[in-house]
């Protein structure tokens, strides 16, 4: 490998640590994010394993943490997804597109679109389920 090479890199990856021990935010370049992804505080820290895809558009607040489960694999997550403040994704799963993942909630099992995971451990509900059954339960 060129000495040019090998100088760049070594100062790239003084320059990521510096910058990522400030912010508090570890995002590898090794990690797939869509287009639109976006970070929405960062008032704490954000944690992102190497192996992660993100589909597009999905917004992350403060205290996240997204890989691994000390096992092998990391998780995908589909489009439109948003994950709430002190969340954790972790271990080899799937997030389906259009799921909202509220705060404080660990989630370690696929999720299917459109839902709605609360809860350490997640609870998975369809989106509006609840609303749904009362209303036709009132019309009935």
């Amino acid at each position: 490998m060129p000495l040019s090479r090998i100088a760049t890199r070594r100062a790239y990856g003084l320059i990521h640590v510096i910058i990522s021990t400030l912010h508090r935010v570890w995002i590898p370049s090794e990690a797939t994010l869509g287009e639109g992804f976006h970070i929405i505080h960062v008032e704490g820290s954000i944690s992102i394993h190497p192996a992660v895809v993100i589909g597009k558009r999905c917004g992350i607040m403060h205290n996240v943490t997204i890989g691994t489960n000390m096992t092998a694999g990391a998780p995908k997550i589909g489009d439109d997804v948003f994950i709430g403040v002190n969340s954790c994704i972790l271990g080899d799963i799937r997030i389906g597109d259009r799921v909202r993942i509220g705060a404080n909630t660990a989630v370690t099992t696929d999720v299917p679109s459109d839902s709605i995971v609360v809860g350490s451990p997640a609870k998975i509900y369809p989106r509006l389920g609840p609303f749904l059954r009362e209303r036709s339960l009132d019309d009935a």
